[in-house]
């Protein structure tokens, strides 16, 4: 016999030795101790696994893309920013410069997160 509330096996026991719960069948006592609310449902939320792939061809495209698709909103803006701020600099040279390490990291940073994502979220 299990209990009702907790699951552990109680045996034949009035009560339940986990959660003191009192077993269905058998004579209640009224114990002067207040009524337990009933402790409320867990909600789980389920996270649609991430395509690696498609990160990194969303951070080929735009530099960001790749952070917005992993849900990763304020990195995916910051690297908008910088990409864009990055092109404007090209006036000056150095944006010839820091315009591909922005591009690489974008991608290589979206993959590895979609990745790791994926890994916290069970998924594969």
């Amino acid at each position: 016999m299990y209990c009702s509330k907790c699951g552990t096996d109680v045996g034949g026991a009035k009560f339940c030795p986990n959660c003191g719960t009192p077993q269905a069948g058998l004579p209640i006592q009224n114990t002067g101790a207040a009524a337990q609310p009933a402790p409320a449902p867990q909600v789980v939320v389920l996270r649609p696994a991430k395509n690696p792939g498609v990160a990194l061809v969303l951070s080929f495209l735009v530099a960001g893309l790749g952070q917005l698709y992993n849900g990763e909103i304020g990195k995916g803006i910051a690297f908008l920013i910088a990409y864009f701020v990055s092109v404007l600099l090209m006036w000056a040279v150095i944006g010839f410069l820091t315009t591909p390490i922005l591009w690489v990291w974008g991608m290589v940073d979206a993959y590895k997160s979609a990745e790791r994502l994926n890994t916290e979220a069970g998924v594969r």
